[in-house]
């Protein structure tokens, strides 16, 4: 009954006037993309700290949120990104039905503080997941949908199967499979040594993050990227530093000026470095490795095991491995595959996932079709 009252008011909201949230910002010929930085507070309405117990201490964990009725939509984000990867999918859905949004910053990541920042496993962030909700809304916590992309879609799995969200409506899986992921972990590393170590500035982040399509809509991107780097703690003049800035800048045909301009540009580039203060990732995935086979092997048949409804949103099909195929033959999922996008779906095309997580609610707003039918 409570589920069935809080999906009656995902009534549609009229569209709100202000930034095009979800629309890649597009520039006039000849001019240069805008790679500033946006601020949260464009797209969320609350960020707070949340205190848990953590044996004899306590663990913060970072979270945003907007929205006051309807269901919860807790979202986490990936390995290496924060709660910002959210921020224009919030805006869009948040603009369309009446939500509430949680996004959290997952430990190790973002600017929660906990007592072991290191311990990434993923038992270990499910409980974070459940001490988070219990510390938001006590012992009746309302209607929950867990969205979850990458390594968060696999601690959503790990939570759901371990029922530390026991008022689960729902399960929201983004480009996360066991078959892709477990096959993808030998080059993990090669891929992350690969990425510019510094950067010379966030704006220098973003550039980068866009340029090598690591984030393919430049809005999400320059809110995004904030959540992602965080200026050295080592100075500048420190020995292997300065050496990889260059790194994060990949020049683009258009901008081009002839030899002798660039030489001189990157002078002045060099000189204007010195006067600043760097940035680098905030957690360093490299060191996480030992915890990569547990967030992911097995991850199928624990998907398939949850009893919520459950979607899977592909940026390919090609990703479904066996035990998937089977069972998204029986039904036993809804999939929904998202070509033209890279890796972070939800950031690369916001308007299309917002669209097909509405579409879900709306079907959960009949429940008696799931629990009456097991039509999941």
């Amino acid at each position: 009954m409570e589920k069935q009252l809080h999906l009656n008011l995902l009534a549609s909201k009229p569209p709100v006037a202000g930034l095009q949230s979800g629309s890649k910002i597009r520039m006039g010929p000849g001019r240069k993309r805008d790679f500033t930085p946006l601020s949260w507070s464009q797209y969320f309405e609350t960020m707070e700290d949340v205190e848990v117990d953590n044996d004899n201490s306590k663990d913060t964990f970072r979270i945003y949120s907007s929205g006051s009725h309807g269901p919860v939509l807790m979202l986490l984000h990936g390995g290496g990104h924060s709660a910002l990867s959210w921020a224009v999918f919030t805006s869009v859905i948040c603009s369309r039905i009446n939500c509430r949004v949680v996004a959290m910053d997952l430990r190790g990541h973002g600017d929660t503080k906990v007592k072991n920042p290191d311990d990434l496993s993923a038992e270990t962030m499910a409980k974070d997941i459940g001490k988070v909700v219990e510390a938001l809304y006590g012992e009746n916590p309302p209607p929950i949908m867990m969205i979850g992309h990458s390594m968060g879609g696999a601690i959503a799995v790990h939570t759901a199967a371990a029922n530390h969200v026991p008022s689960l409506l729902g399960l929201c899986v983004i480009d996360v499979v066991e078959g892709t992921a477990m096959d993808a972990l030998n080059s993990m590393q090669n891929f992350l040594r690969g990425r510019p170590k510094t950067f010379k500035s966030v704006e220098n982040a973003i550039e980068w993050s866009v340029k090598s399509g690591q984030i393919r809509n430049i809005e999400s991107a320059r809110v995004s990227m904030v959540g992602q780097v965080k200026k050295c703690e080592e100075p500048l003049s420190s020995p292997g530093v300065s050496k990889n800035i260059s790194e994060g800048i990949i020049e683009e045909e258009e901008d081009e000026e002839g030899g002798e301009s660039n030489h001189k540009r990157k002078k002045e580039d060099d000189q204007e470095i010195k006067k600043e203060c760097l940035y680098t990732w905030r957690i360093e995935l490299s060191k996480t490795e030992k915890y990569w086979e547990g967030w992911f092997k097995g991850l199928s048949s624990l998907f398939l095991s949850c009893s919520v409804p459950k979607l899977l949103l592909l940026a390919g099909v090609d990703r479904l491995d066996k035990d998937l195929t089977i069972g998204q033959m029986q039904g036993k999922f809804q999939m929904q595959v998202l070509p033209q996008c890279g890796h972070a779906v939800h950031e690369d095309a916001p308007e299309k996932v917002c669209s097909t997580v509405i579409e879900i609610l709306d079907i959960l707003g009949s429940a008696a079709v799931f629990y009456c039918n097991g039509f999941f």
